[in-house]
């Protein structure tokens, strides 16, 4: 039997691609207010954070194990991913992007978006499905 769904593949060649694949990736899972900040003149850690919240632990894993296997599909794998086991917030580091993502209590309590607030916020609505 031929399978006809054709399979997704994502762009990793760019850090600003890499960031918007990951935002699909996010958004076909169903994750929560998805951000991305080009923070590359803000600071020598990366060049683009992805942020976005998870409704549960269960979610917040999903949503990460998720992006980590599709961006691997394409060849790229995390150097580190932080916060697994209790899964309130866990961080992905691409080098070039980190994501973060949180469940509701600690994005309210970290506030990624007013720490780095004078980050360019990117347009993600071409990279959004539409719902």
């Amino acid at each position: 039997m031929e399978n006809n769904e054709a399979k997704k593949t994502y762009d990793v060649s760019t850090p600003e691609a890499l960031a918007h694949s990951i935002v699909r990736i996010l958004d076909d899972k169903l994750a929560g207010d998805i951000r991305l900040l080009h923070v590359t003149e803000k600071t020598i850690i990366a060049d683009y954070f992805v942020i976005c919240t998870g409704s549960s632990s269960t979610q917040i894993r999903a949503l990460s194990g998720e992006v980590e296997y599709l961006i691997g599909e394409s060849g790229l794998q995390p150097g580190h991913i932080e916060g697994l086991p209790e899964a309130n917030w866990i961080c992905m580091d691409y080098h070039s992007v980190i994501v973060h993502i949180f469940n509701e209590e600690n994005r309210a309590a970290y506030r990624l978006e007013k720490l780095w607030e004078d980050a360019e916020e990117v347009d993600i609505k071409d990279s959004l499905t539409a719902r």
